[in-house]
């Protein structure tokens, strides 16, 4: 009689409070995914970041919302700048990740697209859409040395073409090609207002490859250099057109080793 009891037990249908309970749960969590509060999005940037990139009064949800963008580095963070106006973003679920946009009046001349998702066991894959946006070259200052002493001020146009980054077990890949231009370069290290413009070109591939030229000015910069995976080993050199030597002196003996009119870059 037992074993009856205990077998008409098992077969009974669960409770309805208890369907009612997992209905509430599933449905709290569905909400909680759709509103969550952009400050959720603030605080994962902040803290994956060390606090160099920061999304002040973030405004909104994670899928749809708005802040300012800051840029800091240095010891606590105190080389701080902030971007014109706001930034505004929309995050949509795609299959094994996400898709989004991402808009700035100041500098982009529509929404960046781009999306996100695993790469292999462990890592990450961010590719963005073709697109075009300008930025001031004051941002740098930002990132720290040695742009927090060079303290530029300019336009950097960047252009993005099947431009995709992949990090994986510690190692950063590129493929395609990113492009900016430099345009009207001054700093204050220097009286001569504007120093030049230069061009970068960085083409991803096995061997990610880095190629700067000087387009105008008289600071003349050039060089090339290779991305390992983990760092950009850059080799170059900087010099003045005559009768720019004296202007130019004091940031050229911060930008390299000096050998005569050259000043040599090694990085990495």
């Amino acid at each position: 009689m037992a074993l009856r009891t205990s077998a008409t037990l098992r077969r009974e249908p669960a409770a309805p409070w208890r369907w009612a309970a997992v209905g509430a749960l599933l449905g709290a969590l569905l909400a909680t995914a759709v509103w969550a509060p952009a400050r959720w999005l603030a605080d994962g940037l902040h803290s994956a970041t060390g606090g160099q990139l920061q999304l002040r009064d973030a405004r909104g949800t994670v899928w749809n919302g708005s802040a300012a963008v800051v840029l800091a580095s240095g010891a606590g963070g105190e080389d701080r700048v902030a971007l014109p106006g706001r930034m505004q973003w929309q995050l949509r679920p795609a299959w094994l990740g996400v898709r989004g946009q991402l808009e700035l009046a100041c500098c982009t001349q529509g929404p960046l697209g781009f999306s996100a998702g695993p790469a292999g066991a462990g890592g990450l894959r961010l590719a963005w859409d073709d697109g075009r946006s300008r930025w001031p070259a004051a941002m740098l200052t930002g990132l720290g040395a040695p742009w927090n002493t060079l303290k530029l001020d300019g336009l950097l146009d960047l252009q993005t073409r099947g431009f995709v980054l992949r990090w994986s077990q510690g190692q950063l890949a590129m493929e395609g090609r990113a492009v900016l231009d430099a345009a009207g370069l001054s700093s204050s290290l220097s009286t001569l207002r504007p120093m030049g413009s230069y061009r970068l070109v960085l083409d991803g591939g096995p061997s990610p490859s880095l190629l700067l030229t000087t387009t105008d000015g008289a600071l003349r910069l050039s060089g090339s250099g290779r991305w390992t995976g983990r760092a950009m080993r850059f080799g170059g050199e900087a010099s003045a057109a005559p009768g720019s030597e004296d202007a130019l002196a004091n940031l050229l003996n911060i930008m390299g080793r000096r050998e005569g009119a050259r000043s040599i870059i090694n990085l990495g």
